[in-house]
């Protein structure tokens, strides 16, 4: 081979190496890199969904009656305590019954001299009825006489009443339960005075039946509305703070608490305390289940309080239309592309179409956020149900804008 042929195939070999070095380098340093993601987003999917309504509240008997005096007196004899347990009509105290007694035998005295002043009065009636037959007196004096009679009658009566009264405050000097039941609370000593002057002195609490309470919570006005009775619910108290106990939706009252601008309503729960586990006056936090979907399309509830910025919605915009040019679309077909719904137009919708309507985010084929109506049903802070709009399980939709972006979430 001559000088001048392998000159020629060592030309053509550089030439080679140099085509294959700029391959290699427009394949490694010239292909544009990948466009770093702008949205955090999750998955559309199917599953489970419990709508709750969260609420605090206090654990109480359902029946507590508050013991008083109706009389006033010295405790002589006390005969429960806390915690005891009690029947209708058991004796819980005695107050000194010195002063009654006393009461008592004044009364029985007033009404002995009233039946003797009767007997007087008739004795006179009885002999002026002859005197008046024999003309010996007048017909006023026989009237007179029975008038005294009569009055005789009436003090006769009053003092039956005073030795009723007397009697009756003898009987209340002996105060007994009115209820089977647990005494919660006492108030009273023994020797103590109790001044029932004004008003009933409480002497002790009981609870009907600590097997069977309630719970009563406040919850906001924005709730009330999922709520009916019936409705189960389950709380916690601290005393046991790995066990959740069961309750029942017993009773909404209609009158509301405002406190600070802020309207609550008294929620009433069953509780059955078979094992008398909770006491009363404990804290109970309760989350009462107004709603529950199984195996339904669900979406992160963040991807509804999520918004495109204006900047974003002007760039999306102006991309959509740009695209359109070129696949040569023509310059009345851009005019026409759907620009950005305005929200201010809520208010001439229907009821449905507003009330639980949303717009969402999701990703296109080429990772850009575009803006999609759904319905939503039972919501939670974790998932939300999709009852319909364009969005299908596996979808990834927007949660919020990360901060590469420029753009912050909503």
């Amino acid at each position: 081979m001559s000088l001048f042929t392998r000159k020629r195939i060592v030309i053509a070999i550089g030439f080679l190496l140099l085509a294959g070095a700029a391959a290699y380098y427009q394949k490694t340093q010239g292909k544009p890199k990948d466009e770093e993601p702008k949205y955090r987003t999750a998955q559309v999917d199917m599953g489970n969904i419990t709508q709750t309504v969260t609420a605090s509240g206090t654990l109480n008997p359902v029946a507590l009656i508050n013991v008083g005096s109706q009389v006033s007196g010295t405790v002589v004899e006390l005969n429960a305590d806390f915690n005891d347990r009690v029947k209708k009509g058991q004796v819980l105290l005695k107050l000194d019954p010195t002063i009654f007694n006393a009461q008592i035998k004044q009364s029985e005295a007033s009404l002995a001299s009233a039946q003797a002043s009767r007997r007087l009065a008739m004795a006179n009636l009885e002999r002026n009825q002859k005197l008046v037959t024999q003309n010996y007196i007048s017909g006023s004096a026989l009237d007179l006489s029975k008038r005294e009679v009569e009055v005789a009658d009436a003090n006769i009566k009053l003092a039956m009443a005073q030795l009723e009264r007397v009697q009756a405050d003898l009987n209340n000097s002996v105060i007994r339960s009115p209820i089977d039941g647990v005494i919660i609370k006492r108030t009273i000593d023994m020797g103590q005075t109790v001044a029932a002057s004004f008003q009933t002195p409480n002497l002790f609490q009981i609870a009907r039946d600590l097997t069977k309470m309630q719970i009563d919570t406040s919850v906001s006005e924005a709730d009330v509305g999922a709520l009916k009775n019936g409705l189960s619910a389950r709380f916690v108290v601290d005393a046991y703070p790995d066990r959740e106990f069961d309750a029942t939706l017993r009773q909404f009252r209609l009158a509301a608490t405002v406190l600070q601008n802020v309207v609550t309503y008294n929620v009433v729960l069953d509780v059955d305390n078979k094992d008398e586990l909770l006491k009363p006056g404990m804290t109970a936090q309760v989350r009462l289940v107004v709603g529950n979907r199984q195996n339904v399309l669900r979406i992160p509830t963040a991807a509804l309080r999520y918004k495109l910025s204006d900047e974003e919605i002007a760039k999306e915009e102006k991309a959509r239309k740009d695209a359109a040019k070129k696949d040569g679309a023509s310059a009345s077909a851009t005019a026409m592309l759907p620009a950005s719904e305005a929200e201010d137009d809520l208010a001439f919708r229907s009821k449905n179409e507003t009330t639980r309507s949303f717009k969402i985010y999701k990703l296109d084929a080429k990772n850009q956020a575009k803006p999609v109506d759904i319905k939503i049903g039972v919501s939670n802070f974790r998932y939300t149900e999709v009852v319909s709009g364009d969005v299908k399980a596996s979808e990834q939709v927007v949660i919020r804008a990360l901060d590469k972006a420029g753009a912050g979430a909503h």
